[in-house]
Order: structure tokens, then sequence, then C-alpha cells
């Protein structure tokens, strides 16, 4: 609601204005004059970052040993006592729960004072 309400304000704020100054026609024919939009690239970055991220993945599993690392962690976590599994997945939580928070702040800091 108090986002429509800003919107609405802003919206007239802009049509009380001062009018539109002519300008001869320079602003249409500058626009005529710029470049045309180059085609979106964005599809072929894609494909690069995908390519190198499955060769780091590949690196780190060759050189990790083939994943036994993973083995090693799952019988470390299955060997612990389920108290501290339990203060683990607190701690996490509450971290992920304060950036969050944080974020959900600066955010709406940034919107209140923009």
């Amino acid at each position: 609601m108090e986002e429509q309400f800003q919107e609405d304000w802003l919206e007239a704020r802009l049509h009380e204005e001062s009018p539109y100054i002519d300008d001869g026609g320079f602003t249409a024919q500058l626009v005529q004059k710029l470049p045309p939009r180059r085609a979106a690239g964005g599809s072929f970055r894609g494909a690069i970052l995908l390519c190198v991220t499955l060769l780091a993945c590949v690196v780190t599993y060759l050189v990790s040993g083939g994943g036994r690392f993973l083995v090693s962690a799952v019988n470390d976590l299955a060997a612990m006592p389920l108290w501290i599994l339990y203060v683990v997945a607190i701690f996490c939580g509450v971290v992920v729960t304060a950036v969050a928070a944080s974020v959900a702040y600066f955010q709406a800091r940034a919107e209140t004072l923009g």
C-alpha cells in the first residue's frame, strides 16, 4: 500500500513539473543517429561460465582423490554425538537469519532514503 502511494506521489510530481521545452527536433535527430542495439551476447557468456565451472568441478574432484573426502566427512558426521549436530544446526540457522534480517533492513533503509 505504501509503495503504491509513493508511486502515485512520484507520478503526480512528474506531471507537475514544467512542460517539455521544444528543442526543434534535436532529441529526435539524436535518437535516430544512435547506433542500433547490439544483439544480446548473454548466452555465449553463460556457456563459457558453465564450461569453466564444470572444468573446475572435475579438477577439484580429481585433485581431492576422487571424492573420498566426502565419504570421510559423512563418516565423521555420523560418529558425532547428536547434541553437537543440534548446536551446529542452530548456529547455522541463527547466522542465516541474521544475514537475511540485515539485508532486509538495509534494503528497507535504502528504499526509505532513496
